[in-house]
């Protein structure tokens, strides 16, 4: 499962563009220079027509940096939710990052799409109107692309709500990861268009968390790199006692065990992309194990960089803290870790029985 020539160059371009323009002003140069934006969408769309692990090496490049982009909600959500709805008129726009697009979906904190209360309604025109309140929905402040998540007569489905139209009520949160903008929506009878089916919503949400779980994985992975790289370094320089601290062994077995546990992470994320890519039937397993494991990989190296930097490691004046603050933020994403090893017990229940 080795890397193509062609995705070195992608990830090679990702992170030079990344250390030249660091923050959210990387978005125009990622979209303009590198298509970044138009990954997964076709060809004839105006996209690139790549797939999952082109997508991988993004994630893990955005997660390196800690780039304050949208690509996870508009690149990944947005899009695969718009593909799963097999809507293409709202694609191009997406594709090129002209538009950016952000998935209205969580509610009390959860994903499950059975805990979806915002309604939809007919009116008496035969319009949709849709009243709930969303959470946790990523740019959301700043999109120009809404899409929303709501329960109807037939179950559930997905809806295009005009982001400043009558009824709708967007307010910017400030998150613990302040590199990850959130916002809340709240709804009160705003319009909406059907995307897809009515009553396909369970589905094309179950679609865009396997997909979405797959690409916050390669994120957590690229962070954690990161973090070990940074705490590695510091282990060098930092002098204790007349010696560098990397050189006394108990430093030393745990930075091994970091490491471990970032190689661990990156071969389940790996596999999960290669799922995806391949289009798997037991996607749904890969996405869960890595969106899991990936979760708490990150989480447990992020605080041992905490740890072996110190008293710096919890100031302003050092970026352990960031990776730190992402790490426990992308673990609740899209469900926390626990909510992940129940879908992959679940599924692997499902196929026992079938086998039976």
């Amino acid at each position: 499962m080795r890397p193509t020539e062609e995705q070195e160059e992608l990830r090679s371009a990702v992170r030079q563009l990344l250390a030249r323009q660091p923050g959210p002003d990387a978005w125009g140069p990622l979209t303009g220079q590198i298509g970044a934006a138009g990954l997964a969408v076709p060809e004839e769309y105006g996209g690139a027509g790549c797939g999952p692990l082109e997508v991988h090496v993004v994630m893990e490049e955005l997660g390196r940096a800690l780039a304050p982009v949208p690509f996870l909600g508009s690149a990944v959500l947005t899009t695969q939710a718009l593909l799963a709805c097999a809507d293409a008129a709202l694609l191009p726009g997406l594709a090129e990052g002209s538009v950016v697009g952000a998935l209205a979906w969580a509610e009390d904190g959860s994903w499950e799409p059975a805990a979806i209360r915002t309604a939809a309604h007919r009116g008496p025109d035969g319009a949709w109107r849709l009243t709930g309140t969303k959470d946790h929905v990523l740019d959301g402040a700043d999109a120009t692309l809404l899409v929303v998540a709501a329960r109807t007569a037939a179950g559930s489905a997905l809806f295009e709500v005009p982001v400043d139209g009558p009824g709708v009520r967007r307010e910017r949160l400030v998150p613990m990861d302040p590199t990850r903008a959130q916002a809340r929506i709240t709804l009160d009878g705003a319009a909406g268009r059907l995307l897809g089916a009515d009553g396909d919503g369970a589905r094309v949400l179950a679609r865009v968390r396997d997909l979405g779980s797959v690409a916050l994985a390669a994120e957590q992975v690229g962070a954690a790199e990161r973090c070990l790289e940074l705490t590695v370094a510091y282990a060098r320089e930092r002098v204790q006692f007349g010696r560098p601290i990397g050189s006394f062994q108990a430093v030393k077995h745990r930075l091994a065990d970091a490491y471990v546990q970032v190689e661990a992470a990156r071969s389940i994320a790996l596999g999960a992309a290669y799922a995806a890519a391949d289009g798997a039937a037991e996607l749904t397993r890969y996405a869960a194990a890595a969106k899991s494991a990936c979760s708490e990989a990150f989480s447990a190296v992020a605080g041992e960089t905490i740890q072996l930097h110190g008293g710096i490691g919890i100031t302003w004046e050092h970026d352990a803290h960031r990776y730190f603050k992402r790490a426990h933020g992308s673990a609740q994403l899209l469900g926390a870790p626990a909510a992940h090893r129940r879908r992959l017990a679940a599924e692997l229940e499902l196929t026992t029985r079938q086998v039976a």
